[in-house]
C-alpha cells in the first residue's frame, strides 16, 4: 500500500473545505455539498468505541442541543465501517451522522490522515482534529488540540 506523500498545504480558517464524497452510518451518500446552508463541526476521530473516541462523541452528544441552537450540525469522520459506526450510534445514543471513511480519502482531503506512532511503532492514522465550516463551505475555525472530555463547550467558548 502506497501512501501519498502530504504536499497539500495544511488547511487553515478562512480557507474553502475541500471537496469529499463519503457516506453514512446509514448507507447514504455523502458530500461537501449535504454541508451547505449549515453551519458544520465536522470532527475526525481515530476509532469507534475506543476510550477517547467514545468520551468525545458522548460528549458532543450531550451538546447537540446547544450546538443546533447556535445553527450547527454535528458530523463525525473515521475510517471505520458503516456498520461499525452503526453499532457506535446505537451502543451510545448518538443523535448525528458519522461517515464511514475506510479508504481515508475524507481524512487526506482535510490532511488529517498522518503518520502517528505509538510504543515506537509508525503507522498511519487519523489525526483528532475538528473543522467547524460556515454555511457556504468555508473553514472557520480548526481544532487541532481537541478536549475530548469538554469538547462541545471548547467549541462554544471559541465563539464568546
Amino acid at each position: 500500500m502506497t501512501y501519498s506523500k502530504h504536499t497539500m498545504a495544511k488547511l487553515a480558517p478562512g480557507d474553502m473545505a475541500p471537496d469529499f464524497k463519503s457516506t453514512t452510518q446509514d448507507g447514504t451518500p455523502f458530500s461537501l455539498a449535504d454541508l451547505k446552508g449549515k453551519r458544520t463541526i465536522l470532527y475526525f476521530y481515530p476509532k469507534d468505541n475506543t476510550s477517547g473516541c467514545t468520551i468525545e462523541a458522548k460528549n458532543l452528544r450531550d451538546g447537540k442541543a446547544e450546538l443546533t441552537r447556535m445553527g450547527f450540525q454535528i458530523v463525525g469522520v473515521s475510517p471505520d465501517s458503516e456498520k461499525s459506526h452503526q453499532n457506535f450510534c446505537t451502543k451510545h445514543e448518538l443523535n448525528f451522522t458519522l461517515l464511514a471513511d475506510t479508504d481515508h480519502s475524507v481524512c487526506e482531503a482535510f490532511g488529517v490522515w498522518a503518520e502517528k506512532s505509538m510504543y515506537g511503532r509508525k503507522y498511519m492514522g487519523v489525526l483528532r482534529t475538528t473543522f467547524v465550516i460556515d454555511a457556504d463551505g468555508r473553514i472557520e475555525k480548526i481544532f487541532d488540540k481537541v478536549n475530548t472530555g469538554d469538547h462541545y463547550n471548547q467549541i462554544i467558548n471559541s465563539y464568546k
